[in-house]
Order: C-alpha cells, then sequence, then structure tokens
C-alpha cells in the first residue's frame, strides 16, 4: 500500500475534553489508501521544536478525502497540536502500518481503552458497512473516567453495533475494566477480538483469549522516530525469540505472534 506526504488543512478541531482533542484534516492521499488499525506521522511544530514526527492512529476517514486523529494533550508535540486552528496547514505522512484483518465469517468485538478507542471508531465504521449480520458485533470502550469514554460514545451509536462502556471510577458505564466486560459476554470460537489500549489491558486480553481459544488481534503503542522501520526504534519481542518492528510489522498484531504468549 503506497504511502503519501501532504499538506493537510484542518477542516475542523473538536476540544471534546479538557485534555481530549479530535481534529479533522483534509487529506484526500491518505484517505484514499488508509486501512483500520494503520497511523500517520505528522510534524507537529515548525523548525526543530520539536524534531522528530509524531504517530498518530487514524480514527475515520472518509470517501470525501478527510482524515481524523484522535488525542490527548500531554506532551510537546500534542500541545502544539491542540493549539492548532482551523485552515492551518499540517504535514502529514501516511498511512503507515499493518492495519487489522477484519474476518468477515466472524463474529468482532472491539475494544478499546483510553486513547485505545481512537482507531476503533475506524473499524466500526468498516465492520458497519459490510454486507453481513451485525447481530454478533459488539464495541466495547473503557477509560479511567467519564471524559475518556462518553464524548466519542455518540459517534459510535451511528454505525447500530451493540455498545458497551466501562470506567475505572464508575462515572460512565459500569465500573471496571474493559476486560470485566469482555469477560462478561461469554465470546465463543467463532469470534475475533481486536483491541488497543495500554499494554497491560492487550495482555490481559491476550490471556482471556487464548483461555476461550479465541483470536485476538491488537494494535501495540510504541515511541516511534521514523515509521518507516529505517531507526529501529519501536521493537517489540516475539514468540520466535527474535523481534518485530510495531511500525511495520505492526501496529496490529495477531497476540499469537508476540512473546507474551512465550
Amino acid at each position: 500500500m503506497s504511502q503519501h506526504q501532504e499538506k493537510a488543512r484542518i477542516i475542523r478541531f473538536e476540544q471534546l475534553s479538557e485534555l481530549n482533542v479530535r481534529i479533522t484534516l483534509d487529506a484526500p492521499l491518505i484517505a484514499a489508501s488508509a486501512d483500520a488499525g494503520q497511523f500517520v506521522m505528522i510534524r507537529t511544530g515548525s523548525g526543530q521544536d520539536p524534531l522528530l514526527r509524531r504517530p498518530f492512529s487514524l480514527h475515520q476517514t472518509s470517501s470525501s478525502g478527510y482524515i481524523q486523529i484522535y488525542f490527548k494533550n500531554v506532551g510537546r508535540g500534542t500541545h502544539i497540536l491542540a493549539h492548532t486552528k482551523v485552515g492551518e496547514l499540517l504535514d502529514v505522512f501516511g498511512p503507515l502500518g499493518r492495519g487489522f484483518r477484519f474476518a468477515r465469517d466472524r463474529a468482532a468485538c472491539l475494544v478499546g481503552g483510553g486513547l485505545g478507542i481512537a482507531p476503533m471508531l475506524f473499524l466500526a465504521k468498516k465492520i458497519a458497512s459490510s454486507s453481513r449480520d451485525h447481530g454478533r458485533d459488539l464495541i466495547i470502550l473503557g477509560g479511567r473516567s467519564r471524559e475518556d469514554v462518553e464524548p466519542l460514545v455518540e459517534d459510535f451509536k451511528e454505525f447500530g453495533l451493540a455498545l458497551r462502556c466501562a470506567t475505572d471510577d464508575g462515572s460512565f458505564g459500569i465500573k471496571g475494566l474493559v476486560t470485566d466486560l469482555v469477560k462478561s459476554e461469554h465470546l465463543t470460537r467463532d469470534t475475533v477480538v481486536y483491541g488497543c489500549g495500554p499494554e497491560n489491558m492487550l495482555e490481559a486480553l491476550n490471556r482471556f483469549c487464548r483461555s476461550r481459544g479465541i483470536a485476538c488481534q491488537v494494535s501495540v503503542e510504541s515511541v516511534m522516530a521514523c515509521g518507516m522501520g529505517a531507526c529501529l526504534g519501536c521493537n517489540i519481542d516475539a514468540a520466535q525469540g527474535d523481534y518485530l518492528h510495531v511500525c511495520i510489522d505492526g501496529p496490529v498484531f495477531n497476540t499469537e505472534d508476540l512473546a507474551w504468549n512465550s
């Protein structure tokens, strides 16, 4: 799949909570070739501060050429992005990496935790648009508190798939973890679980799926410098004792390929 570098204009800026931001960009070349689970690298400043691009999951794309990113204002790069304005241009490179491999003949359980919710919207849209019975498809979203989950709920509801939510403090949905909801759903072996979130959440998801013989794909978060496998800075241990690059072998992996199972 081809990559493109575009000067993408900001066409919409949404402050969804105190720290959570969503930006919509006009990037037709990237939008046309992107798949759920892939990411883009964005230059967040001018000059050398910060020096490196920052990776962002593709939150959603549109047939009209728009892409969206969803992020939390927690560092230098995201702070700069959180103070951009509609009409500004951003230097965007992508789409990059391997996305989710959607199994059309099997039920889907999408599990997003915290910022891991971001790529789940793209995947939910892809699944909802497929021609099949969606009665057994399920979305599970979670975060520390209401502000991590509630602002995106209406977007997910538009796809008509079953939706469950959890928060650590009980301020939205059930009080607990997304993995608590996964365990309560009585998933069968003809389900594929697709997850993205903190590593401890993904490892717990992997343990549960292994115990039930359920296929599991996870999108792994990693610090990246180039996004193309040149810098070797985003290695992850592989099940066979070697290592994989999150940026080119992932960010989406079958959990059986990771050292979590060893």
